[in-house]
Order: structure tokens, then sequence, then C-alpha cells
């Protein structure tokens, strides 16, 4: 190699750099972000306990009756007998590590509890998501610029967002569970059990969507990027499909919160274990450890799925990356 060719090589290396530099300075703040966010739901966790009515030993021991043994318990574990900012620390070391505590009013440690029902519920909001993405990118790219199907999708999608996903689980189990026979009524045996679940909590939050992809799809198509790559031959349906991707992808981390909450009440029409049973019944014995362990979770899940989503649109949004590049 001549020693002309070696300072445009070395130029070449630089400006690579140069490029790619505010792109992992991006994806880092994106990370930074998320980490900020569940520290500030754990310390949410922390404040409401400490600004809740009554006694906190009163309030971790729940419906369970009171010893004095597990009082001093509760009084060892948060450390009540040290500055508050000690037992703040003491709280984050222990939330890092996976402790949250114990359940007095179940005798078990609740991390463990959460652990064993946790693949159930994600199973169900996985399941869930594929239905409303899937619905969303379909439904917004046949019909967008279409007046007859943009109106009966348009009708189709107000109906299932209006209607209590709990109400159409009902819905579907009464035809195809208890009338055709094809589903199974409750419990988590098979992939089939999971379907009618999946529907009922995924096509609301999928009718939103489709109607947010609708819109931007119909924006998008009108550009000249689109006329162009149909004047070079590429099938409408494809261009359709490409632009209603990246949308998709990034309303993920939205619907995510959505479908963790309606999890909750979905599992118990379908008698399904996970956590939403778990929940309820912590919420209604005031087993407050049990509580706040699915609420850091979920906070978690929904912080980890955002950031994932927003470093993919970086990665796959070439506008984004320039974006990046000229910050």
């Amino acid at each position: 190699m001549s020693s002309e060719t070696t300072p445009l090589l070395n130029a070449q290396d630089v400006s690579r750099r140069t490029r790619t530099s505010p792109l992992l300075w991006r994806i880092a703040g994106r990370i930074g972000s998320g980490a900020l966010v569940l520290w500030a739901a754990v310390t949410l966790s922390f404040i409401a306990i400490w600004l809740a009515p009554g006694d906190i030993v009163s309030l971790l021991v729940g419906e369970q009756v009171s010893t004095p043994a597990i009082e001093a318990a509760i009084r060892a574990e948060w450390g009540l007998d040290r500055p508050l900012w000690q037992q703040y620390l003491s709280y984050l070391w222990r939330i890092v590590h996976g402790d949250f505590g114990r359940s007095y009013m179940l005798n078990t440690d609740v991390g463990a509890l959460v652990a064993s029902q946790l693949l159930p519920t994600l199973k169900l909001t996985a399941a869930a998501l594929l239905v409303s993405v899937v619905f969303a990118v379909l439904a917004a790219a046949a019909t967008a610029h279409r007046r007859i199907g943009r109106s009966v999708a348009g009708g189709l999608e107000l109906l299932l967002a209006s209607t209590p996903s709990f109400w159409l689980g009902i819905v579907l189990l009464f035809i195809f569970s208890f009338t055709l026979r094809w589903f199974p009524v409750a419990g988590d045996r098979n992939f089939a059990a999971l379907v009618l679940p999946a529907l009922s909590l995924g096509l609301a939050q999928g009718a939103v969507m489709a109607q947010v992809l609708r819109r931007g799809l119909e924006d998008a198509l009108d550009q000249p990027f689109s006329l162009t790559l149909r004047a070079w031959g590429v099938p409408g349906t494809t261009v359709r499909l490409r632009h209603a991707a990246l949308p998709a992808v990034t309303l993920t981390g939205w619907l995510v919160g959505g479908l963790l909450s309606g999890a909750v009440i979905t599992e118990q029409v379908f008698s399904r274990p996970g956590l939403g049973k778990i929940t309820v019944d912590a919420v209604l014995a005031k087993d407050m450890p049990v509580v706040l362990a699915v609420a850091i979770l979920s906070a978690l899940v929904y912080v980890v799925m955002s950031t994932l989503v927003d470093i993919l649109s970086l990665l796959i949004d070439p506008r984004l990356r320039t974006q990046a590049e000229k910050e």
C-alpha cells in the first residue's frame, strides 16, 4: 500500500469513529434515563411506606396477627432503629440485590414468590404484545388512504378500544370455550390456553395503536420519498409495511405498560397463574411487601422494554442516527 493511501484510510477511520461516537452517547443516555426512572420508582415505593397512615410495622404486617417476634423481625429487616437515610440506603441495597423482604401473611420470601409467578405473566404480555403489533400494522397498512376500508376499520377499532379487556375476555370465553369448545376455559397448560387471554388483552391496545399508525402512515405515503420508491417499482404493500414498522416499534414501549396492568384482570378472568392473582390477593390482604415487589418489578419490565425500543429505533432509523451525529 502506497504512502498516499495511508492518510486517506486514517481519515476514513476518524470519520467513522466520529459518526459512531454520538450514537453511542445517545444510547448511553437512554440507558442512563432508564436507570434514573427505575431509581425514582424504587424511591417512591419507599416514600409511600413512610407516608402511609399508621405505624409502619402494622402496615407491613397487614392482616396477619401481630406477635412480638414478627414485629422484631420487621424492625430488624427495615432497620427502624436507625436514621431514615440509613433505612433508605439499606432499602436500595436490598432491592438492587433482589431482596424484596418477606411476606408475613404467606410466611415466604417475596422475591421467590414473585419469581415463581413471573413467567406466566410475561408469556401473556408477550403474546398480547404480538397480537397488538400485528393487528395494528396490518390494519393500518391495509386501510391507509382507502376510504371504505378506513371507515370499516375505524369503526371496528373504536369498538375494540372502548371495550374493557375483561368484558371482551368473557365474550370470547362464551363463544370459543363454552359454545364452540375450541379453547380451554382456564389454566395455562398449553399454547391453546394462551390464545383467548392474548386476544382479549391485545386487541384493545392494538386498536388504539392502529389509529395512530394509520394517521402517521397516511402522512408518510404523501411524502416525495414514498412516490420515489413506488416509481422505482417497489410494491405498494412493501412501502406501506416498511413505513408502518418503525412507529410500531416506537409504540411498543408504551404498549407494555398497558398490557402489564391489563394482565392483572385478564389473569383473573381466565383463572391463569401469574402476578395478577398474587397482586389481587396481596391487595385484599394488605400484604404490602408483595404489592411493593410487584410494582417495582412492573416498573423494571416497563423501563427495560422502553429502553430497548429507544435503542432499536436509533439503530434502524437513519434519520435518528443523523440527528445524533448533528448533536
